[in-house]
């Protein structure tokens, strides 16, 4: 069993471009049911950085290994609870970070993370 959830479309959950891993958004599904985990920003955000964890752990790398993130939120009001969970995986240097309101995401969840990290 996979410790990310399976890609829901026709895409890669990550790529490795020469020493660069290009991971696809990851929104809070469990990786064994592919079922939404939480109804709160603070559990889905738990889960979707634990998501890019389970890659980054495939490929012998960590949370200190990723450059940039960029997170969509369908509701920028719940910006501050996010980041307090975002913060509990990250150490300084921190990555870069965009953070995104938009319309809605795939599932109906609340958020989705998208990150670059480096093998070096």
């Amino acid at each position: 069993m996979s410790n990310y959830p399976k890609a829901i479309g026709p895409y890669s959950a990550y790529r490795v471009v020469g020493n660069l891993v290009y991971c696809s958004g990851q929104i809070p599904l469990d990786p064994a049911s592919g079922e939404v985990v939480g109804s709160d920003i603070k559990a889905q955000t738990t889960q979707a950085l634990k998501n890019v964890g389970g890659i980054l752990e495939e490929l012998n790398l960590s949370y200190k290994n990723i450059i940039k993130t960029v997170v969509f939120l369908t509701d920028i009001s719940e910006f501050a609870q996010m980041n307090e969970i975002y913060a509990e995986f990250f150490s300084e240097p921190y990555p870069a970070r965009s953070a995104v309101a938009v319309k809605e995401l795939p599932k109906g969840v609340k958020v989705e993370i998208e990150v670059i990290a480096s093998i070096e």
